[in-house]
């Protein structure tokens, strides 16, 4: 079962280096500027993974009412996925959508 950890802090992305402020409504996971996030939770908000790889931004996929970006980390590899947030960077999701197609 997954357990969800509320960690909602503003970070330097390690790929665009600009600040990422607090989303105060959930845990901040990926980067509003680029999408970047970086494989840092097991459980969301845990940060106990020890990879540490950025995972890349490769698509999106609809998700109840709102999308879900896709994620490959560019260390282990491994795909993850993300709920976007509500300050994510549009123009970067509608070229992310055109990956589904």
């Amino acid at each position: 079962m997954k357990r969800f950890y509320k960690n909602d802090n503003e970070f330097i992305c390690e790929h665009c280096n600009k600040l990422v402020n607090k989303l105060n409504y959930t845990t901040r996971d990926h980067c509003n500027h680029c999408l970047y996030s970086k494989h840092v939770d097991i459980n969301p908000g845990d940060r106990a993974n020890t990879c540490q790889g950025l995972l890349k931004p490769i698509g999106i996929e609809k998700y109840k009412d709102t999308y879900k970006i896709i994620y490959k980390c560019e260390k282990c590899h491994e795909l993850h996925k993300n709920i976007m947030a509500n300050d994510d960077n549009m123009d970067l999701i509608i070229e992310l959508s055109k990956n589904n197609s």
